[in-house]
């Protein structure tokens, strides 16, 4: 399994959560927004990660652009859940990529 694979699928995860409605507003809220923070960093890691594997970026940049404008409530639901679906494809594609490449 590549590393940008995994890290897609671990930011992923993180998102998917964030995407639970409600639950993961509440989550976002009662961390004073510490999560976005956090998720940001998630998002920065992988896309660095992504970069030396020379995978596709694109998710982490949308990932980096959801914590940036997730305090809005409907927006960053929305947000969480596409960059969450972005995320798994991508990371996917990675370890079918690799598979076709041994």
């Amino acid at each position: 399994m590549k590393l940008s694979s995994f890290a897609k699928g671990v930011t992923g995860t993180f998102e998917a959560v964030l995407a639970i409605p409600f639950f993961g507003g509440l989550m976002v809220v009662m961390s004073g927004w510490q999560l976005l923070t956090i998720a940001l960093i998630l998002h920065i890691v992988t896309a660095a990660i992504a970069i030396a594997n020379r995978t596709s970026v694109a998710p982490s940049v949308l990932g980096i652009v959801t914590s940036i404008v997730a305090f809005i409530p409907i927006v960053g639901w929305f947000l969480h859940a596409i960059t969450a679906i972005c995320l798994y494809l991508s990371a996917y594609r990675d370890s079918r990529h690799e598979a076709y490449h041994r």
